[in-house]
């Protein structure tokens, strides 16, 4: 039976590791190398066997022995191993923390781009427990990429990290992330995903109420080559008028376009659930409302066809 096989495993590797750490007249240094590829083995039978928190432990013993000799990427690797045991235990904080340790030591090891590749992994596993968490782990992801001047992987992680806070909610902490992604895209000259970046600043600023900032990211946009008179620009300019003036139609009418219905399903529900200030109402004065009854039609529109959107 499984306790039986766990008891074998673990005595025969225990007999093992002995016999290497062991020293004599004609063996002075431990053989730290053997007893860690002792305990890898036992782990790789206890995961076989789904005996999963003792594969953890064998893990945590490989890497032990990895340390002392001085293997810190191997080191780093069972400790990663080690959290896989964890999340398959459906155990995700401790999962999490001992990827964690695992990025530190890559980092400390020389190996940046392994650690923020493990970083990237834990926030896709944490994302469906904890958002919070998710956006730490890209955030912590694009500045080891950051630091090693590698700005398209870390952009692509800021954006990551950016469309959660919006789903969070936190959106001054989603504008200055979006400001920074959108920095990196113009330092490698990729312009139409700063057009893109902008589009989204724009409906974060809306939804923050600051018109002022939304209008800056905007103007400070034309500097960009190929943005003025764009379809982007052309957009964001007929946006920001509409809103300005109150017309809700026109804002209506750009936030359900393709152009920002089709962008990520984040962005796309700060466009379909935007609303102009003054409670929504439409602020036209070039023709009156026939009738008497067309304000509250056109209201009633516009809410059928939010109801139609992303969300």
């Amino acid at each position: 039976n499984m306790v039986s096989f766990g008891t074998v495993v673990h005595e025969e590797t225990i007999y093992e590791v002995f016999c290497f750490l062991k020293t004599s007249m004609t063996k002075w240094k431990p053989d730290f190398d053997s007893a860690a590829s002792e305990y890898a083995k036992a782990a790789v039978c206890f995961k076989n066997a789904k005996q999963f928190e003792q594969a953890k432990d064998a893990y945590l013993k490989e890497a032990e022995y990895h340390t002392e000799n001085k293997a810190l990427f191997h080191a780093a690797k069972a400790i990663e191993q080690a959290g896989m045991m964890m999340k398959d235990l459906k155990k995700m904080p401790e999962a999490i923390q001992y990827i964690e340790k695992a990025s530190m030591i890559y980092v400390e090891n020389g190996t940046p781009d392994t650690a923020a590749m493990a970083l990237d992994r834990a926030g896709k596993l944490i994302e469906p427990v904890s958002l919070e968490k998710a956006v730490d782990l890209y955030q912590q992801a694009a500045g080891v990429f950051e630091n090693e001047d590698r700005l398209r992987q870390s952009a692509e992680l800021l954006g990551k990290a950016s469309r959660l806070l919006v789903r969070l909610r936190r959106l001054d902490e989603a504008a200055t992330a979006l400001q920074k992604e959108k920095n990196m895209y113009k330092d490698i000259e990729n312009y139409p995903t700063c057009f893109k970046k902008t589009t989204a600043q724009v409906l974060v600023h809306l939804h923050r109420n600051d018109f002022v900032a939304a209008d800056k990211c905007v103007r400070e946009s034309y500097s960009l080559p190929g943005y003025s008179g764009s379809e982007d620009c052309v957009a964001m300019e007929t946006l920001l008028q509409g809103y300005d003036e109150q017309d809700e139609d026109q804002v209506h009418r750009v936030c359900n376009s393709a152009l920002l219905k089709y962008m990520d399903n984040d962005y796309a529900k700060l466009a379909i659930s935007l609303k102009v200030p003054g409670g929504g109402a439409k602020k036209k004065t070039a023709k009156p409302p026939q009738g008497g009854a067309g304000a509250p039609a056109a209201s009633a529109e516009d809410d059928d066809d939010y109801e139609g959107g992303l969300c």
